[in-house]
């Protein structure tokens, strides 16, 4: 171990005590120092081993192109749980790792206590990078078994349905009931009964029975198309189904990391600065270089530009954080922590002074490229930061009818949805979607100008 690694596993343990005496309150953390391309596999796949997919290759090479910019450099990734995993890179500075630490353990805190993560961590387990690693080994298997093509299909389908999951479902659901009751059959009636419902005056008794029915498939517009695919695909393999499952339960897990990422990183913000203020026992020069890297963090804008026309998360968290810790004390701060997310924390909490301090602005392009700042409305701010995170960032598309051929109909909300389709893009996910369901597919959508669209599956 070098010096270096010496003293930053001694800070390390003095910083985490210093949480602990303000209140924070984490699972363990389990911090690993890794090269810089691992850290990017591991930015690039969600998880240190992971199914292989050729996409994630893509986003690789879209991340390498970004860190040789000079955008999108790597401090962390930090995976909740119990214990909790970080990794550090470990050709960082002293002080930029040690601000790590303390970046980390906001996030463990937030990670334990908000209510979104705790919901999830006990529906899909606090051992994500285990159960991770064996989604990825029965893959392998898979791959020796039945062969690369049509393993990689499989893949293709889920992995493009990977955040078309309901999260006001449970992970661990039912499946739907078979038949369903309808009143509408009159029941026999014996002859001392029938006497009587013939006497002047009376009106007739009619003694009605439930009859049993087929129930339609799925009974109700169905929006977690990953698990109604695993188990109603009518050609679907074993394996197949394990594979789309295994998806969805990744996709479970990184659900509260989506939805509460402006809380989380603007959380963890504070308070790695906070705890560096208090950390009397750090050298002088340490601390300046890590408040130094804390200002690169949660600046506003990269590199030279004056003008961000992307929210930096960290930035913009960080600020709210403060602002709310100034305002309504610490205790209303926890309560908020433990009680949000995102769309409640921007809508109730991102007001006009705070946005006119932050330059925050609606902008839009015209044809040729130029900008121009369309809305400073307070409301049109909340609703642009978060309409990316609409439905999991992904369009609002059911399951809506599984007709008795086993062909399937899939229809897109693009009314609540605010937006139509990539027609190309959208052609291909249905083409993928036919090779596991192997009946006709259709998908009723509009296009990205609003016009109603049906794509159908092309025949096999």
């Amino acid at each position: 171990m070098s010096i270096s690694e010496e003293k930053l596993k001694e800070y390390s343990e003095r910083i985490e005590q210093l949480a602990i005496d303000f209140g924070l309150d984490f699972y363990p953390v389990d911090f690993e120092l890794v090269p810089n391309n691992f850290m990017m596999e591991i930015a690039v796949y969600g998880l240190p081993v992971r199914m292989p997919h050729w996409s994630f290759g893509v986003r690789y090479i879209h991340q390498l192109i970004q860190q040789g910019m000079g955008h999108s450099r790597i401090f962390e990734v930090m995976f909740p749980g119990d214990p909790c995993h970080a990794y550090l890179v470990n050709n960082n500075s002293l002080p930029e790792n040690t601000l790590v630490v303390a970046h980390v353990l906001g996030h463990a805190d937030f990670a334990k206590n908000n209510h979104l993560f705790k919901r999830f961590m006990e529906m899909a387990g606090g051992h994500v990078l285990e159960q991770a690693a064996a989604h990825a080994h029965q893959i392998e298997l898979a791959l020796n078994e039945y062969g690369q093509e049509r393993v990689e299909a499989v893949l293709d389908a889920a992995l493009a349905l990977e955040p078309h999951i309901d999260v006001n479902r449970d992970l661990h659901r039912r499946l739907y009931p078979q038949r369903r009751a309808q009143v509408n059959q009159v029941a026999d009636v014996d002859p001392f009964h029938r006497r009587f419902q013939r006497l002047p005056g009376e009106p007739p008794v009619l003694r009605l029975e439930p009859i049993e029915q087929p129930a339609g498939i799925p009974p109700r517009p169905e929006y977690d198309l990953l698990w109604f695919i695993a188990n109603y695909a009518p050609d679907m393999a074993g394996w197949e189904r394990d594979i789309f499952l295994a998806v969805r339960e990744e996709s479970f897990y990184f659900y509260p990391v989506f939805a509460c990422q402006i809380m989380n990183e603007g959380w963890a913000s504070y308070w790695h600065a906070r705890l560096l203020r208090e950390a009397d026992f750090l050298p002088q020069d340490l601390y300046l270089s890590a408040i130094k890297a804390h200002s690169d963090v949660v600046r506003p804008f990269a590199a030279e530009r004056q003008l961000a026309l992307a929210v930096n998360p960290y930035h913009l968290g960080f600020s709210m954080w403060e602002n709310i810790i100034e305002k309504h004390g610490l205790d209303q701060a926890r309560r908020i922590c433990r009680e949000e997310d995102d769309f409640s924390f921007i809508r109730n909490y991102l007001d006009e002074e705070m946005a006119e301090k932050l330059d925050l602005f609606v902008y839009e392009s015209n044809g040729d490229g130029e900008i121009r700042i369309a809305d400073r409305n307070i409301h049109a701010i909340r609703e642009a930061i978060l309409a990316p995170k609409f439905n999991y960032g992904a369009p609002r598309i059911a399951a809506t009818h599984m007709h008795h051929d086993g062909s399937l109909e899939l229809t897109h909300d693009f009314q609540s949805d605010g937006r139509g389709l990539d027609m190309a893009r959208a052609e291909r996910v249905v083409e993928y979607l036919s090779r596991v369901w192997r009946r006709p597919i259709t998908l009723h959508t509009a296009d990205d100008r609003g016009y109603a669209r049906d794509l159908v599956s092309k025949k096999k």
